[in-house]
């Protein structure tokens, strides 16, 4: 498997190496054995990609998203879920009730990379496209009909290689076209970060930069009218209780790590 990937779209090699080496530990607190299918079978040097900080990082972001998605598909079992910049995650194999569906979306490099590791699946569809365009929201609509739910995206890992522009066209994106409503789940990185995208442990070893920061998901909210900001987690909530070094990290330096937060409009 031939891997041609640009800049941004490389570091998706980051949750996938965390992923992969996660699941061989004895006690893994997450379980993808596609990831380490992937990485085995790429022969991928993970060293460059897997570094404590994004390692404990990535495993606390995928417990509190898979934790807040679980809950959300047992109140609607039929919900509609559309994965923004999918990259090589699976969490539709840990999500799935045999009722949702499932979208995965990327740009045109990393769906061709994508369907080289991923069989066709029941209730799952890969979309090539650009999430900052309409032309891709026309499949995701024809899902919704019949379904009481709001359509649910995700956005994890995505928004900081996006200006404030670029999210805000985003945000447009998903008002215009599904006017009825939804709710949007995307990481989001701070200020600091983002001017310092040079000593991140990880992402300096790639050649993606981050693009834009916020003190606080009521940036992004205030960025289209009708955007409403539900809650907002640090991820040092799940990464304190398993290390000392996390603990510290969240104590001396709680706004320098991601976020999720929860949109609504």
């Amino acid at each position: 498997m031939e891997l041609k990937l640009g800049d941004v779209q490389t570091t998706a090699l980051i949750p996938l190496a965390v992923k992969a080496n996660e699941t061989l530990r004895k006690n893994a607190r997450i379980k993808d054995q596609k990831a380490v299918e992937i990485i085995k079978t790429l022969k991928i040097d993970t060293a460059q990609y897997d570094k404590f900080m994004s390692h404990e990082g990535v495993i606390a972001r995928t417990i509190m998203l898979d934790r807040q998605l679980k809950g959300i598909i047992k109140k609607y079992p039929d919900t509609v879920i559309v994965n923004v910049g999918a990259g090589f995650d699976d969490r539709f194999s840990r999500m799935d009730n045999g009722k949702i569906l499932w979208f995965d979306l990327d740009l045109p490099d990393s769906i061709a990379a994508r369907r080289k590791a991923f069989p066709e699946r029941d209730r799952v569809t890969m979309i090539a496209g650009n999430a900052l365009e309409n032309s891709w929201c026309g499949q995701v609509k024809e899902s919704l009909a019949g379904r009481k739910s709001k359509p649910v995206f995700i956005a994890e890992g995505l928004f900081m290689y996006l200006t404030l522009d670029q999210i805000r066209t985003f945000l447009k994106v998903l008002k215009n076209n599904f006017p009825d409503g939804g709710i949007l789940i995307a990481e989001q990185n701070g200020k600091f970060m983002m001017k310092n995208d040079k000593h991140h442990d990880t992402v300096k070893n790639t050649n993606a930069h981050f693009m834009s920061g916020t003190d606080s998901g009521q940036e992004i909210a205030d960025l289209v009218n009708g955007f409403q900001l539900v809650e907002e987690h640090s991820f040092n909530e799940e990464m304190k209780k398993y290390s000392i070094r996390a603990k510290l990290f969240a104590l001396l330096l709680p706004k320098v790590n991601d976020r999720w937060a929860t949109f609504r409009w």
